[in-house]
């Protein structure tokens, strides 16, 4: 017994985690600094952090009730109808149910390179295939309509990243429009705004009243501080809405989640406090880093160090977790977390005394 061939999927590399770097080098976890997730360094909103000890001894209840409060909620956020937002178990969850909704066997998908690896793994579980268009160093990771429709070729679904990970650039608002405007009627734009709160870029929710080849993913787990709890969301336009009770995995967005998410939406202060910080801090990487690095929409910075390997292993000894960009295949370069004031200095401090001394690739 085996399963199908799975030769064509190249598994997830996330950033590093605190314990398994403290284990591996024998270090106390409370000595790391991490910055390689593009978490948030101040935590759950205290509001999301108190539902979660309340929403506990409910936990052995399906997520109905929850499920419909946060879809409810979303809804008058962005001004739309309670049908348009599907909830799901992170951004990722969203990506499943739009590709499951869109992708025929065989369908392709357009996606950005370097970009998020799971736009390409959702296809081929879903028996499509991914080509890519690029976001190029050369030209400081621009994004462009332009440079999109020249790679895009009647494509089922075209994903944009906007902030881009894991350069930051945006993709303006009229270059979107002109994608929306371009492309096959068949083909769906899928704008994903995992870090929109960090942009001054307007999101493109509001697009979905006009366009209805548009989609846009969104998360709780930068700005809100729930990644350890796996949620998020797709709002789509109202043509054809109605789809995600065939598509979504029933209640797989969990009851303490659901709550969280709730509580995290009136926390308003708490989003605030983390924008702010993380816009300090990006200006602050990008200031004091003794190597190039590109301006920044996310709550991250990418920064060019020559070895990438090499710096970001250095780094590590020396307590500090970033991210080595090889994965994107961008072997030159290292991606860092916005942290707190005390983890932004002490990560260029540290990163300072190691490109100074790492011979470059």
């Amino acid at each position: 017994m085996q399963p199908r061939d799975l030769s064509a999927h190249a598994p997830y590399v996330p950033g590093r985690g605190t314990e398994e770097v403290a284990r591996e080098l024998g270090m106390d976890p409370e000595d790391l600094t991490k910055l390689s997730s593009n978490e948030n360094p101040h935590g759950a909103s205290p509001k999301a952090v108190a539902a979660i000890e309340a929403a506990a001894p409910t936990v052995s209840v399906y997520p109905k009730t929850a499920h419909t409060d946060l879809t409810e909620k979303l809804a008058a956020k962005w001004d739309l109808e309670a049908e348009q937002v599907w909830v799901s178990p992170g951004a990722d969850g969203s990506i499943d149910y739009l590709t499951r909704a869109m992708l025929e066997p065989g369908d392709d998908v357009l996606e950005p390179s370097p970009g998020f690896s799971y736009y390409s793994m959702s296809a081929r579980y879903h028996h499509g295939d991914a080509v890519q268009y690029d976001v190029s160093k050369a030209d400081d990771f621009e994004q462009t309509a332009d440079a999109v429709l020249d790679a895009y070729d009647g494509e089922r679904m075209v994903y944009l990243t906007t902030p881009h990970n894991p350069s930051g650039s945006v993709l303006p608002r009229a270059e979107l429009v002109g994608l929306a405007e371009a492309v096959e009627d068949h083909t769906l734009l899928v704008v994903d705004e995992a870090y929109g709160e960090f942009s001054d870029e307007p999101s493109a929710i509001d697009l979905l009243s006009e366009y209805d080849n548009v989609a846009v993913l969104r998360t709780f787990s930068k700005a809100y501080g729930l990644a350890g709890l796996r949620i998020g969301y797709a709002c789509v336009p109202e043509e054809w809405a109605d789809a995600y009770a065939r598509v979504n995995t029933p209640f797989a967005a969990s009851e303490v989640a659901c709550r969280a998410a709730l509580a995290a939406l009136d926390d308003e202060d708490h989003v605030q406090k983390t924008v702010e910080s993380a816009r300090w801090s990006r200006d602050y990487f990008r200031d004091e880093l003794d190597v190039p690095t590109w301006e920044s929409d996310g709550n991250f910075v990418l920064a060019e160090v020559g070895d990438a390997t090499a710096v970001s292993e250095a780094a590590q000894r020396e307590g500090v977790i970033v991210r080595d960009c090889g994965s994107f295949g961008l072997p030159e370069c290292i991606r860092v977390s916005c942290g707190t004031e005390e983890q932004t200095k002490r990560a260029v401090d540290v990163l300072n005394r190691i490109v100074s001394e790492v011979p470059t690739a």
